[in-house]
């Protein structure tokens, strides 16, 4: 017996003609009853004559039927039944007695028949159709339970909690009710306790400490507990999951239907939480109307389209409607591998996908003269701190000299807007990445500046924005994080006091998004990135959602810092340094304003030294041009002292 429950496929759905049918028949079989029910009570023989029965069958049948299939009551899933599918079947009841008293009142049987005795039968017919079709369904649902039951037990389900008894959560315990993977045996809630109760035949649990959390996860087995809001897990970081992690329970978390990983829609119900769930905050709100009017019927061109950051907007924009969608980089394989998820995901979408490298001008010039963008959002940049410490020219050639080709060339074209994607780090760079960064801000500020005085003519508005650390971005620390748990450890950490800020990447870029509509132009934007996370804190809770005790399973070792990295990021959202925008998470950086002229002079300059590799004259030149920019743990801090030196003889 116990072969058979496990051979039975309790998950799949019943065909839904043979759910029509069944009902058709139990219909039938319920007006044959309560034919024979008034037979025995009046016994009376006319309610057998052939001509009665065959109009009160067949109207019946054909009533009922127009109303299933009006209704559409088979589709219902008869599991999953609630009281809403029962008012259907109600209602298409009704139209079976309606049905039935119009055909027997107007054909001659009409006149042969006591009113009452009809009236009767309507009402016999209608309380035994509408029990038996009923009664079938709890029948069904009954035995589904009793045989899930069985194959579970056999199939040794995960015992699961749910966390809180919101509605999503509720609903959950239906989501898993089939699963072939967890059983789930109650909710779990924090804090006192209000009275025991339950809640879909499931227990609340109240857990008030680590001892009433330890003593529910023995007492049922819990492997798991499933969250199904992310706010609940970042409100319960430091005491519910802290003592899952102490206890080997899982923590997983229930995904919105919206939620994208690795590029597509998450499959499953529910997954292992990531540490990005809980260290973002409260998702920021955008004007999705006026993005989407800012945007639609336009063509949008994305340079660094196969980034962290450019990908996601092309995604973000393939949503709003856009005329066409150019992506262009340079990276041939992530190109491809982002084309074919478009392909996959927005088969409508008008998209090209352009190999190129904004140090090429004349590559450029082909972009913009065959496809005529009217947005453009410029994401293409070299990032990485030490990388770009250690090759200083092409930092300068990619982020200077390439912003101010992209940046002309919208002059060129007559490009309505270019949104530039900067970073915290320009803001009182300590590394040549930062200053490059900061040297395009001016770049493109300057040449905006210089269309607004009439000096320069053009019509394009320049907008930038500026960016912390993004979650999960390529090459950034936790993947790095991840890879190293994943053999083992150690973990390697710079310094024990090293902090960042971060923002998940949709929230990246929904602050580009939010930035081209809001702006007029010539605007740096920042973006409230709330508290600093500390970077060995990170490591720990990366370590224990892995399962791991820190410094015991996996080490955590010091490196010690690299080149241009500072222990503190600069707060970029200073009220003393920005100013407030109708938009509460974003506000506008007060920046010092650069003649354009000096800073075409400087680009120019720049990009030549760049290409003949002299670095001591180019580092000087991006320090005078910059005077906040102070090199840390590097090389270039001696160009700080002769600058130092030259300004105090200069004092003198």
């Amino acid at each position: 017996m116990s072969n058979l429950l496990q051979k039975l496929h309790i998950d799949k759905y019943v065909n839904v003609y043979v759910v029509f049918g069944i009902d058709m028949l139990l219909s039938a079989f319920a007006s044959i009853m309560a034919l024979l029910g008034l037979w025995m009570a009046f016994h009376s023989k006319d309610f057998y004559a052939l001509p009665f029965l065959l109009t009160w069958l067949g109207a019946g049948m054909l009533g009922v039927g127009i109303c299933f299939v009006l209704l559409k009551t088979y589709y219902a899933v008869i599991r999953h039944s609630n009281l809403r599918e029962v008012g259907l079947l109600v209602l298409a009841v009704l139209g079976k007695e309606t049905a039935i008293a119009a055909s027997v009142s107007l054909t001659p049987l009409a006149g042969i028949y006591s009113f009452r005795h009809i009236v009767a039968l309507l009402v016999l017919d209608g309380l035994v159709t509408i029990t038996v079709l009923v009664m079938t369904r709890v029948c069904m649902i009954l035995a589904y339970d009793i045989i899930r039951r069985r194959v579970q037990d056999r199939r040794s389900l995960d015992a699961v909690l749910i966390y809180g008894t919101g509605n999503k959560a509720i609903s959950f315990v239906r989501t898993l009710q089939s699963s072939n993977k967890y059983d789930v045996v109650g909710f779990l809630v924090t804090g006192n306790r209000h009275g025991s109760h339950v809640i879909h035949g499931k227990h609340v649990f109240h857990v008030s400490g680590e001892n009433d959390f330890a003593t529910v996860v023995k007492t049922r087995r819990v492997s798991a507990v499933i969250f199904a809001h992310r706010q609940d897990a970042r409100n319960e970081e430091d005491k519910l999951i802290r003592y899952c992690t102490r206890y080997k329970v899982k923590v997983l978390y229930s995904p919105s239907v919206e939620e994208v990983v690795g590029g597509k829609v998450c499959p499953v119900p529910v997954r292992e939480i990531k540490i990005e769930d809980l260290l973002g905050r409260p998702e920021i709100r955008i004007s999705l109307d006026e993005i989407r009017a800012a945007f639609q019927g336009k063509t949008v061109l994305v340079t660094g389209a196969a980034g962290s950051i450019g990908s996601e907007l092309c995604r973000q924009l393939a949503g709003f409607g856009v005329k066409k969608l150019v992506l262009f980089d340079n990276a041939e394989t992530p190109m491809h591998n982002f084309r074919l998820e478009l392909e996959e995901r927005f088969p409508d979408l008008n998209f090209v996908p352009i190999i190129g490298d904004v140090r090429i001008p004349a590559r450029l010039d082909y972009v913009f003269r065959d496809y005529h963008p009217q947005v453009v959002f410029h994401a293409a940049a070299y990032k990485h701190v030490p990388l770009m410490e250690e090759n200083p020219c092409e930092a300068v050639f990619v982020n200077v000299a390439g912003s101010r080709n992209v940046a002309d060339k919208c002059i060129e074209y007559d490009v309505e807007k270019m949104v530039m994607v900067s970073t915290d780090k320009a803001v009182n760079p300590t590394n040549i990445m930062g200053c490059t960064k900061r040297l395009a801000e001016i770049y493109v500020q300057s040449l905006g500046l210089a269309i607004e005085k009439g000096e320069v003519k053009g019509k394009t508005r320049f907008v930038t924005t500026r960016f912390g650390n993004v979650l999960g971005s390529n090459g950034s620390v936790i993947p790095r994080f991840r890879e190293q748990i994943a053999k083992g450890g150690p973990v390697t950490v710079t310094h024990p006091d090293i902090t960042r800020f971060f923002m998940t990447i949709p929230e990246a870029c929904r602050l580009v998004m939010e930035a081209a509509t809001m702006s007029e132009g010539n605007q740096i934007y920042v973006f409230d990135m709330g508290a600093s996370v500390k970077i060995a804190h990170l490591a720990e809770r990366m370590i224990e959602l892995a399962g791991f005790t820190p410094g015991r399973d996996i080490q955590i070792e010091y490196t010690g810092l690299r080149p241009g990295e500072k222990l503190y990021e600069e707060v970029l959202s200073d009220h003393e340094n920005t100013l407030p925008t109708e938009h509460s998470r974003i506000r506008v950086a007060k920046v010092r304003e650069y003649d354009y002229t000096d800073a075409r002079h400087t680009a120019d300059e720049l990009e030549k030294l760049s290409r003949e590799v002299r670095i001591p004259d180019m580092v000087r030149l991006m320090k005078a041009t910059v005077p906040e920019f102070r090199s840390k743990n590097s090389v270039f801090e001696k160009y700080d002292e002769e600058r130092d030196a030259a300004k105090g003889k200069a004092d003198k």
